[in-house]
């Protein structure tokens, strides 16, 4: 998701940087795909940026923060990452500490690209949303710049990822209890016959095994943020501890049954 953001604000004109510093050959190759600019180290990054974009699993969005912090950032640090505004909070306190502006965004879509687009939102101090949303304009990025302060955003995340996340894996339970009982065709015909289930999409279940080593954090911030406002968590608890028995499965390439087996071992299995 990063590095396809990045590409949109460098197809718009802006020149972006990335700091190569500890990160994988993958990485380094989407970075050479997209056209972005090494910087040297983080030092050089934060000194010659105007705007810093954080778009990385929710787990780390708090380092990346204090890493930057540490090099006392002046511009506009954007984190844009999937936690909950308890944990933007948290960013926004750390980068306190220096005189940058910060700003709570989130993603929403797939990676944007020539064929599909993403949402921005953005919330925070007024004067630095225009030029965050100046930088995708006309873009594949759709800013939505949001009234009120820091954690909006991340509060907009979080409750459309308490359902659509939550509901791919309440899909693959579905159907591994189904198969287990020899019904999973019959099952697909009751979805099939249902207007927009993702019971109908059992392609999508192995992408969810394959993500859930990000999402699986990401349903432990949704269930912070609704204990923060007095709603039950157990379904966002219940939903990272399924996706831990597919967190050793990173980016890998699975057939849906395979996907459903896994399921039935525990995670270090």
């Amino acid at each position: 998701m990063g590095a396809a953001v990045a590409a949109q604000a460098r197809l718009n004109g802006a020149e972006v940087l990335w700091c190569p510093t500890g990160r994988s050959a993958a990485t380094m190759e989407r970075a050479q795909k997209y056209g972005l600019t090494g910087a040297s180290d983080l030092g050089e990054l934060t000194e010659r940026a105007d705007v810093i974009l954080s778009i990385c699993p929710p787990a780390y969005a708090e380092d990346v923060a204090v890493e930057v912090a540490a090099h006392l950032f002046t511009g506009i640090y954007v984190d844009g990452n999937a936690i909950s505004p308890a944990s933007m909070a948290r960013v926004h306190a750390i980068m306190g500490r220096t005189r940058a502006t910060i700003v709570d965004g989130s993603v929403i879509g797939s990676p944007p690209s020539a064929s599909k687009s993403a949402r921005l939102y953005l919330s925070g101090p007024a004067e630095a949303l225009t030029p965050v949303a100046a930088l995708f304009a006309g873009t594949a990025v759709q800013a939505h710049p949001l009234p009120g302060g820091i954690g909006r955003a991340s509060a907009l995340k979080l409750s459309y990822s308490s359902y659509q996340k939550a509901s791919r894996v309440l899909a693959a339970v579905s159907y591994a209890l189904a198969k287990d009982y020899g019904v999973e065709e019959e099952l697909l015909d009751i979805a099939q016959g249902r207007t927009a289930s993702y019971l109908a999409e059992t392609t999508y279940i192995p992408k969810v095994a394959a993500r859930s080593w990000r999402w699986g954090p990401e349903m432990g911030e949704v269930a912070d943020a609704l204990r923060e406002v007095g709603l039950p968590a157990d379904l966002a608890e219940a939903s990272a501890a399924v996706m831990s028995r597919w967190e050793n499965l990173r980016d890998s390439s699975l057939s849906t049954p395979d996907a459903l087996e896994r399921l039935h071992g525990a995670p270090d299995d």
